[in-house]
């Protein structure tokens, strides 16, 4: 695992590797990808060239809020991957909910929620909450893992406000989502059968086909090589494979069942 620390001169920079036991506390990022050429990568931060791009916002969001909470590591997703590498960009998937599960905190930036100062009238109100009960982030398939996954779950608005967190915001993200109460408090996602947690990703949409089944590796707990250009169909078939292995042969298909109950619905 690759984490961010910033250096002497204030920059954001990229440690070494840590693996297993030596990897130190650090904070994780949730967010949503805007364009493509608009998010910081890998080699804008090893060429320092991605101050310029408006993704450097949030990682600089990122950076101060984990200062703020006493950790000198924290973690993005659009450089502390080297996607060019095939067999590092396996790894991280297979590994994204233990590392999301792992971190200290995880904070999820909203840009398209705006939490303005409030009056001192208006202070038990919420204007930021039609925004928030709106956000892409609970329409993407990634962050669905990055809801459940981590103990300490914290919202912040685009200006970096914090909203609330996932206790706090407990009834709402519930209202959302529709997803039990018990699971977004941190109980075992076994306690949940196999087609009850695939149907939380129904309402989500991924870029790309495949990942539609990728991100649901870490929540199905199971790890299979990543093929794009595969499909989706074939993508879900591959995953029905390893939940059928992990099940140690067991004849349920829960896949093939979640997709036809939502057929039937």
């Amino acid at each position: 695992m690759r984490l961010l620390e910033c250096n002497s001169g204030g920059k954001f920079v990229l440690t070494k590797h840590f693996v297993g036991d030596d990897i130190p506390s650090y904070a994780i990022l949730s967010h949503t990808w805007g364009q493509d050429d608009d998010e910081v990568t890998f080699k804008d931060l090893m060429d320092g060239s991605g101050e310029s791009k408006p993704g450097y916002k949030k990682i600089t969001f990122c950076g101060k809020q984990a200062r703020c909470d006493g950790l000198r590591y924290f973690w993005v997703d659009t450089c502390c991957i080297d996607k060019s590498n095939s067999n590092e960009l396996q790894e991280a998937i297979n590994s994204m909910f233990r590392w999301y599960q792992y971190a200290a905190k995880c904070y999820v930036y909203l840009s398209d929620v705006s939490r303005p100062a409030l009056d001192a009238n208006e202070f038990n109100q919420r204007p930021w909450e039609p925004e928030f009960r709106k956000s892409r982030w609970f329409t993407r398939g990634w962050t669905l893992q990055e809801l459940l996954a981590p103990r300490s779950v914290e919202f912040f608005s685009n200006e970096g406000e914090k909203i609330g967190n996932k206790e706090s915001l407990e009834r709402q993200i519930f209202e959302i989502t529709g997803i039990p109460v018990k699971a977004l408090q941190g109980i075992s996602l076994s306690s949940f059968s196999i087609p009850e947690r695939i149907s939380w990703q129904d309402s989500r949409e991924t870029r790309r086909n495949e990942d539609k089944a990728y991100s649901l590796l870490g929540i199905c707990d199971v790890y299979m090589p990543l093929i794009y250009g595969e499909g989706r169909d074939s993508a879900f078939k591959r995953l029905q494979e390893e939940i059928d292995k992990a099940s140690k042969g067991k004849s349920l298909s829960p896949i093939a069942n979640a997709q036809k109950e939502r057929r039937c619905s």
